[in-house]
């Protein structure tokens, strides 16, 4: 008799992300097929105040997360029913967004009677590149994203160890404040990145590497140095050069999140070097990257724009990895602004 396998389900995770000014939420397919991704985004709304104000963004969640929830299921053609697990950002971010989010979860589990994942943010950062790419391990990752700014080694999937970490302000908090020091809106990255690579030349500013073989950051004192450009030129009663101040800034940053990045993947012998968060998108850094990885042979994996900011599609990509090693999470889970990544990793495989 001829005994016939049995068809294996995918696993669908319907994923929410609600840590800053986002609200999204996906449809994911064995963690590395989109289904569906909807993002409403709330920088309209923040703009007018020059940055996020965190009682808005929360009732602006709130607001739109039914039709979020409603358009991401139609969009992906899946019923409720056919998903295996719903999956959250537990955080780290602010903790009234994260609750919209974790409360919207919660009762979505418990109505459908399915599986609640908790999920770290940089953790969904960080496997948004297998939306795009198969990960192979050992791998080092560049966080760069509004609030983190780390290097993270992960020997085995989803185990996670951060080797560098900045000390103060993380990048894309420094560009804002650039930015906002050099007269652009909020936010104002896109607006440094592109005016860096159009200007003709680069004001001098430092490059801060801190101590010997260290691989942590720190960009405050770059950051005055560029307050300091623009004051001495305005009581002189010159205009700043701007563009060469965003040239300068752009190129300072870069040079050492590249070198520090390369320095760490050839300390770790890892086999690729994965891109991940807002600051991603800069499109300095990632010509600078794809450069430098092209000269030392490194296999680089960056995700598209739409998955460098914040998404559900990425919390999805990283929930399937949680729920094949470890399952659900007990529906007391709780928002945890503080989320350690290195915490949410996934059981250490037993070495034989």
């Amino acid at each position: 008799m001829k005994t016939e396998m049995a068809e294996v389900q995918p696993v669908l995770i319907l994923a929410i992300e609600t840590s800053c000014d986002e609200t999204s939420v996906a449809v994911v397919k064995d963690g590395c097929e989109v289904l569906s991704n909807i993002i409403s985004s709330q920088i309209e709304t923040h703009r007018a105040f020059g940055g996020v104000v965190p009682e808005v963004a929360s009732r602006k969640h709130v607001e739109v997360m039914t039709l979020v929830i409603e358009q991401a299921l139609a969009e992906a053609g899946v019923h409720p029913q056919q998903l295996t697990a719903v999956a959250v950002t537990q955080g780290p971010g602010l903790v009234g967004a994260l609750l919209v989010g974790v409360v919207a979860a919660k009762s979505l589990a418990l109505a459908w009677n399915k599986p609640l994942i908790g999920t770290h943010h940089i953790a969904g950062h960080i496997y948004a590149n297998r939306l795009v790419a198969e990960l192979k391990y050992p791998n080092m990752t560049l966080v760069v994203s509004g609030g983190h700014t780390e290097l993270v080694s992960m020997e085995q999937e989803g185990v996670f160890r951060i080797i560098g970490r900045t000390r103060d302000d993380a990048v894309g908090e420094a560009y804002d404040k650039v930015a906002r020091s050099l007269g652009f809106p909020y936010p104002g990255g896109p607006h440094v990145d592109r005016l860096a690579r159009e200007a003709a030349e680069a004001v001098a500013l430092p490059r801060v590497w801190l101590e010997p073989g260290s691989y942590d950051f720190s960009f405050s004192g770059l950051k005055s140095a560029v307050l300091n450009v623009v004051n001495q030129s305005k009581m002189k009663g010159l205009e700043p050069n701007v563009a060469g101040i965003a040239r300068g800034f752009q190129e300072s940053v870069v040079e050492v999140l590249v070198e520090k990045a390369i320095r760490a993947v050839r300390s770790t012998g890892s086999r690729q070097l994965l891109l991940c968060g807002g600051v991603a998108a800069n499109g300095g850094l990632r010509a600078a990257l794809i450069s430098r990885c092209e000269a030392e042979k490194i296999e680089l994996i960056i995700p598209p724009p739409v998955y460098c900011t914040d998404n559900a599609a990425m919390i999805g990509a990283a929930a399937y990895v949680k729920w094949q090693h470890s399952g659900g999470t007990p529906l007391d889970m709780v928002a945890d602004p503080g989320f350690s990544l290195e915490e949410w990793s996934v059981p250490v495989a037993s070495i034989e």
